[in-house]
């Protein structure tokens, strides 16, 4: 039995009339009339009564047209999805995230491929640094990554996304909060404060940026609290245990107790950009990442 069989048997049963089946299915009476017999022979049962005047289905045949249907649907259905995920319109998309783009960029992209690829699952793990995605793209646990440069970037594909400018994060209380909100704040000027940062040991790219920085401006920070999540890193600030060094859009937050200031050059900025396996790259990867561009 094929599923050619089981076309032919729904197109005689709905038609009841094997002239018109046949015209139907663009093939000639005689050879459906040939596979109508085959199916009912293999079966063992009659699916039809056959008079000079006309066609009618036995019990057992509307029965089987009942199930043959259902089979048809549902591989018609398959054929559709299989197409649909080829398509990269489709199927499941993983994306991982980095905290300060968690709270700004995330949401619109979000909604975006909700309105533009409606039919596909998205999943979400944001506050991840930068390591812990490069993993999980090569382990195939997220299919995009949204992440901060530099990075090791061998096996990957990396678009830049945009960039952010880079903000100190101040108590409310802190005497830089009184200064106007455009002023820039010099490196140099945060010398003597205790800062929260992310973890270091090569796990954070803002961690490396801040070291990097304040190796420059002749001093080394004072690192008086390491955390994994942007949030808390904020919250902390709010608590007045230290000043921090963040992209801009971790204001989007609205923590209240903080307050944000520009930092002046020379790491005025810091690049957000897309990554994924190489490997891995599917249509839907393709998909996303153009999605993602018309937001920039």
């Amino acid at each position: 039995m094929e599923l050619r069989h089981l076309r032919y048997f729904r197109a005689v049963a709905e038609e009841l009339h094997f002239g018109r089946a046949a015209q139907r299915l663009h093939i000639a009476q005689p050879p459906l009339s040939q596979q109508i017999r085959q199916l009912e022979d293999e079966l063992g049962v009659p699916l039809l009564v056959r008079s000079t005047r006309r066609v009618e289905l036995t019990a057992a045949g509307e029965d089987y047209l009942r199930q043959v249907e259902a089979i048809l649907d549902s591989v018609d259905a398959a054929a559709r999805r299989a197409q649909r995920i080829a398509d990269g319109r489709q199927g499941n998309l993983a994306i991982g995230c980095v905290g300060s783009a968690t709270y700004s960029l995330l949401p619109r992209f979000v909604r975006a491929l909700r309105d533009e690829l409606p039919d596909v699952d998205v999943s979400v793990r944001g506050e991840m640094l930068a390591p812990e995605q490069i993993g999980a793209l090569a382990s195939g646990d997220i299919d995009l990554a949204l992440l901060r440069m530099p990075v090791e970037t061998h096996g990957l594909i990396v678009e830049s996304i945009r960039k952010d400018r880079l903000i100190v994060a101040l108590p409310a209380d802190h005497p830089l909060a009184d200064t106007p909100e455009e002023q820039f704040v010099e490196l140099a000027a945060l010398r003597g404060e205790d800062f929260i940062a992310h973890v270091g040991g090569g796990r954070s790219v803002l961690s490396g940026v801040l070291a990097a920085a304040a190796e420059r401006a002749g001093f080394v920070p004072r690192i008086r609290h390491e955390v994994e999540e942007t949030s808390t890193l904020v919250t902390l600030v709010a608590a007045g245990l230290g000043v921090a060094i963040v992209p801009e859009p971790t204001s989007a937050l609205g923590v209240a107790g903080v307050v944000y200031r520009p930092l002046a050059a020379p790491i005025a900025h810091v690049d957000l950009v897309a990554a994924y396996a190489a490997a891995r790259r599917t249509p839907l990867v393709d998909r996303a990442v153009a999605v993602l561009r018309s937001l920039s």
